[in-house]
């Protein structure tokens, strides 16, 4: 059984989305570090004990962090609760318990190498193409919200943000971002996968990996403001988190660009190392 563990954060608010989508807003006791205090991208792990079953123990999970290093007061992660888990002990079940107040384990120090400072230089001038599925989105908002603490007339159009979801419910953060696609210049497309459930919705639709299909692809050029066919290692950077699914076909829909993966263990399954 799972070490019973000591709690030493709680939970501020939550925002539920949807019935299984919420960002949980949590204060550390220790409070808020000054300064840039992780690197967005990273995360943290969040535990529980199960209370209402003891023999199930503990349970730890690590959460991408949503919010800015420079933002005060909570710490958010947008997270989704998993309808088909792979354990009898998972941690979104107890979450989803949570009110205002309830007690929660964090860890303190962010890891994680998901980040631009770990995969592109200070001075790289290449479009950063963020594709999110679902709660894919938290370390993509860590990182334009990050900009914008410092500079809030920073220029984000070397941003594209693609966010996928079923719902537009689902499309989390959706007016912010719409914000700052106004405001700061981001690229901003999120796109929904059932669009005959949503007929109110009139923006794309198609599962995210869609944007990079034959044919597509020159639409999301177009859509962005270059030129079809631009896009290619030495234009862009692509950054992908969510479904596995999503990794792999985007992945395998960018290779004709001559887009290859980073880590040499994905490299080495296609063949391409």
């Amino acid at each position: 059984m799972a070490r019973t563990l000591e709690y030493n954060a709680t939970l501020e608010a939550r925002e539920d989305m949807s019935e299984y989508l919420a960002v949980f807003k949590i204060v550390p006791d220790s409070g808020i570090p000054e300064g840039r205090w992780f690197i967005p991208g990273q995360y943290l792990t969040l535990g529980l004990n199960n209370e209402a079953v003891p023999d199930l123990g503990s349970v730890r999970r690590a959460m991408s962090i949503a919010s800015s290093p420079q933002q005060r007061g909570t710490v958010d992660f947008y997270i989704r609760y998993v309808t088909q888990p792979e354990s009898n002990n998972p941690l979104t079940h107890l979450l989803w318990k949570m009110k205002p107040g309830d007690r929660i384990s964090m860890t303190t120090k962010a890891v994680g190498k998901f980040t631009l400072d770990d995969t592109v230089p200070p001075d790289d001038q290449r479009l950063k193409i963020f594709v999110a599925a679902g709660t894919g989105l938290a370390p993509f908002t860590s990182i334009v919200e990050a900009d914008i603490a410092a500079d809030p007339a920073a220029r984000l159009d070397r941003y594209v943000l693609l966010h996928g979801a079923s719902y537009p419910n689902e499309i989390g953060y959706k007016e912010r971002l719409e914000q700052l696609a106004r405001d700061n210049g981001l690229h901003y497309l999120p796109t929904i996968s059932r669009p005959k459930e949503a007929p109110e919705w009139n923006q794309d639709t198609g599962r995210v990996e869609d944007f990079f299909r034959e044919g597509r692809l020159e639409d999301l050029e177009r859509a962005i403001g270059v030129e079809p066919g631009y896009l290619s290692p030495k234009t862009a950077v692509i950054y992908i988190c969510g479904l596995t699914g999503t990794i792999a076909m985007t992945i395998e829909r960018l290779l004709h660009r001559g887009f290859v993966p980073f880590h040499r263990k994905i490299r080495r399954a296609l063949g391409i190392d």
